[in-house]
Parts: structure tokens; sequence; C-alpha cells
């Protein structure tokens, strides 16, 4: 009797054991501090499909704790790495295409942000990462602006003869474009660049610069607005098409709600942390300048010449790419 009580008890202990292996579990994988818009937009995720109840869990690493920033993309697209957000031009080099979604003048708002997002551009641009076995969950920009140590930028001429921190190849061209003198850094940097005069400029997102304290060194702040922003990058939470593909239908039926509302929480928050900066910054007894409509379209003319021009040379469609992005309103 005793034997079969035990038998018993080894059985169900097993089914207890194959019941908790069955339950999937995702590693996502990021660059970011808890407190980052992108890491809430990933625990957005991980919290709605915990809820669901499907058997499935998206354990979050984040502060480049399983790889590094620019490392992310390759293993997602082998199937090493189920979920990642980062700025899409980081993979650039595997699709030179991607080098689009941080190009200047490109995207004038969050709101025309949104509306790339759910473009024949975007799905072009999907089409890409499907050749990479990767897919889009959450659709995300981040905007940013220009700091001054000495004066304010918001034309093209207010930054000849600077030396200059840009985000990424296509700003460094543009920029270059305007007699400004480029100097290569991570965000993390730029605070000890124009603390030592190794700069007397730079842009980058709104919550870098907030987080990076690059207001304790700034004469002035030109931030994003609602109505225009030079900066803009493409961020988005991307997940291996295979994975996604190998989930039953409950468990991808909760993973693409729990996205919706990420995508949701993500541009309103967006928006929000541009405003935010602003106050921070003044606070700080930095000034603030405005760039008009008038300042954006002297950037985009400029952006056209340099930035846009080498991108078509470079990308064998990249101007059918390019024309699809600028025909969205």
């Amino acid at each position: 009797m005793k034997t079969k009580f035990l038998t018993t008890v080894a059985m169900l202990a097993a089914m207890s054991i194959g019941s908790t292996a069955s339950a999937e579990e995702l590693r996502l994988s990021h660059q970011w501090s808890n407190q980052d818009i992108r890491h809430q937009v990933a625990q957005i995720v991980a919290d709605g499909v915990a809820a669901a109840d499907v058997d499935l869990e998206i354990k979050i690493f984040g502060s480049k704790s399983l790889f590094k920033p620019r490392e992310q993309y390759r293993p997602l697209s082998r199937g090493q790495l189920d979920m990642t957000v980062l700025p899409l031009s980081y993979a650039g080099g595997q699709q030179p295409a991607f080098n689009l979604t941080l190009m200047p003048g490109l995207v004038k708002n969050h709101d025309h942000a949104a509306r790339l997002a759910d473009s024949p551009f975007m799905e072009a641009l999907e089409e890409k990462m499907a050749e990479d076995d990767v897919m889009v969950l959450v659709h995300g920009y981040l905007a940013g602006g220009f700091v001054g140590a000495d004066g304010c930028i918001t034309h093209p001429d207010d930054v000849a003869g600077l030396q200059t921190r840009a985000a990424g190849k296509s700003f460094e061209q543009m920029l270059a474009g305007a007699d400004a003198s480029i100097t290569s850094m991570a965000s993390s940097e730029i605070y000890n660049a124009m603390q030592t005069g190794i700069l007397n400029a730079a842009n980058t997102s709104s919550s870098s610069f907030v987080s990076y304290r690059i207001y304790e060194q700034a004469a002035c702040y030109t931030p994003a607005t609602e109505d225009v922003a030079l900066w803009f990058m493409y961020q988005p939470l991307l997940m291996n098409k295979s994975t996604f593909d190998g989930l039953n239908a409950d468990q991808q039926a909760a993973l693409l709600a729990a996205a919706a509302e990420a995508e949701a929480y993500y541009l309103e928050e967006a928006k929000a942390q541009d405003a935010a900066s602003v106050d921070v910054f003044r606070e700080a007894g930095v000034e603030i300048a405005e760039m008009t409509t008038e300042d954006f379209e002297a950037w985009r003319a400029l952006a056209q010449e340099t930035s846009y021009a080498a991108f078509v040379e470079e990308v064998p469609d990249g101007q059918a790419l390019l024309d699809m992005a600028l025909a969205v309103e």
C-alpha cells in the first residue's frame, strides 16, 4: 500500500514538473535602467502577458546585462534572444535601410512619427526585418534636441565652427555640411566632454539629456516641441518571428494585446518626457530656445543635400524607401 502511495506521489510530482516546464519563458534584453521609458514599455508587455495567465513569462534583462547595446539584433535574428528594445539604426550594418530610422528632419513630431509607424514605409522596413526572422511588437519613436555650451542652436548657421556631438552617422553628415566639427561619442560621455571644453554642442534624446544631467553644462537648450523636432529615433520592441510563430494562439493573443497597450503608453509618455525635460533645464537656469518651422525646413534642406543624398547612394533601394517616408504627411 505504501509503495502504491509513493508511486502515485512520484507520478503527481512528475506531472507537476512537466506542467512547470511547459510554461514558456522568453528573454528580453535592453540597455537601459528600470527607470527608463523603454524598460517601462517592456514591463507593460511582460505584466500584460503574466496577467493573461497563458503559461508564458517574459524575463527582462536590462542595463545591458545580457548583451551589449549594439549586439542585440544579430542574436535576436538567430533565435539566441527572444525579444529586445533597441534603436533599429543599431542594426544598420546588417540592413542599411534601417539607417533611415535615425535621419534628420524625416519626422516632424510625435503624431507624425505614429503615422510613419503605420505606413507603407514601415511595412517595407518590416519586410526587411522578416528577412532576418524579426518582427515588430511595439512601435515607438523618441525625440530629442540640441544643447549649446555658449549659445542657442536653432538654425544650421548656429553650429558653424562648433565642436559638436551628433547622434548617428546621418546627423554627423548633416552637421558637417553646416561647417560643424564632429566628435563621435556615446551620449553618456557628453557631460564630461562639455565640462572639459571638448564639446561646444551636442544632440541626443530628451530623456538622455535629463538622465545624464547635461543641463549642468549647457547654456541653452533647444528641445523637441509639439510642432517640430529635428531629432527622432525609432526604438521599437522587437521579437524573433519564429519564436512568436511557435507560441500557441492564446499566448500570441496575450502578447499582441499587451503590445498594443504598451504602444499607446509609449507615444503619450514620449511626448510627456519632452515637456518634462524643458522644466528640468529651465529650473537649472538654462535658456530655452524653440526651433521654428522655418528653422526645421532649413535643416531638412541641408539634410537633403548631405544625409539623404549619402543614404540614397549607399542603399540600393534607398530612394524608394526615402520617397515612401517623405510621402507620409
